[in-house]
């Protein structure tokens, strides 16, 4: 190595985390004992978060490390686990000399947290690194579905022709009432999804079962108290069937799936001798 300050018989080196969520939302921890401020971010400091409670793995199959920690109030909290909001966060380990922040750092791993558990006051987290992306399908798989993402690339249409803001006036259990109703037909929200734009939810997202005028039903209810005129984020689903592309969207050019295609069953749709 060419650090410096990792060279000679003495050396102040520390590791650093830094979990970057979908959201935004940017923490970072030390093994050091103080609090150490690189880059602009203010890395805590983390005596549950030691290099023993880091695993590396070798080979392709598990591909990372297991992180282990304690969860904080102000920081990694279960509620925030339970409700998703670290699945998929961006995780950075690395080696820095906590006497001299800027001097660079060394970079150890890098990848995506994986399943994420936790039991009373800690928690473990799986991080992927860039061999999982080896373990997806070189091609896609055929089916009677369509298999493009709502108004993705491969989708053709533009999301904002399909997205609608609201206000929940209440909820009862996983079905949310709208301070006004919307212009859209039942059920035009089946299959869509909802995305809470600010009170205690801000950030998360929810799948739509049903939906009419006035009224949202989730596929579960929210992780977190909600508090009337809570403003939502709507957008149209799709039940990904060429007659639902071709009549309601005009977009079966589009349409991303092989429903005419015989299937595994096609033996058994002849009937035997007799």
């Amino acid at each position: 190595m060419s650090d410096i300050w990792l060279q000679g018989p003495l050396t102040s080196a520390a590791y650093g985390w830094r979990l970057e969520r979908r959201d935004g939302v940017t923490l970072g921890f030390t093994s050091h004992d103080r609090d150490v401020e690189l880059d602009g971010l203010l890395y805590r400091a983390s005596p549950g978060m030691v290099p023993s409670s880091i695993t590396e793995t070798s080979g392709l199959d598990t591909d990372g490390l297991d992180v282990r920690g304690a969860i904080t109030a102000d920081a990694i909290r279960a509620d925030d686990l339970r409700a998703g909001r670290w699945d998929g966060a961006t995780l950075s380990i690395f080696l820095f000399d906590w006497s001299d922040p800027g001097a660079g750092i060394r970079p150890l791993a890098r990848g995506e947290l994986g399943a994420i558990s936790h039991s009373g006051d800690n928690f473990e987290a799986e991080l992927k690194g860039p061999a999982a992306q080896l373990n997806r399908p070189v091609a896609p798989f055929t089916s009677p579905g369509c298999r493009a993402a709502f108004c993705d690339a491969a989708y053709g249409l533009s999301a904002a022709r399909f997205t609608h803001r609201a206000k929940v006036a209440g909820v009862t259990g996983s079905v949310l009432t709208l301070m006004q109703p919307l212009p859209l037909s039942a059920n035009v929200l089946a299959f869509g999804s909802l995305r809470w734009l600010d009170g205690a939810n801000c950030g998360l997202t929810a799948d739509i079962l049903a939906s009419d005028a006035t009224t949202v039903q989730l596929a579960s209810p929210p992780a977190f108290p909600v508090t009337a005129n809570a403003k939502i984020e709507l957008v149209e689903g799709c039940d990904r069937t060429l007659a639902t592309c071709s009549s309601r969207f005009a977009n079966a050019i589009n349409f991303r799936g092989e429903p005419y295609l015989p299937g595994n069953d096609l033996l058994t749709r002849y009937p035997g001798a007799s």
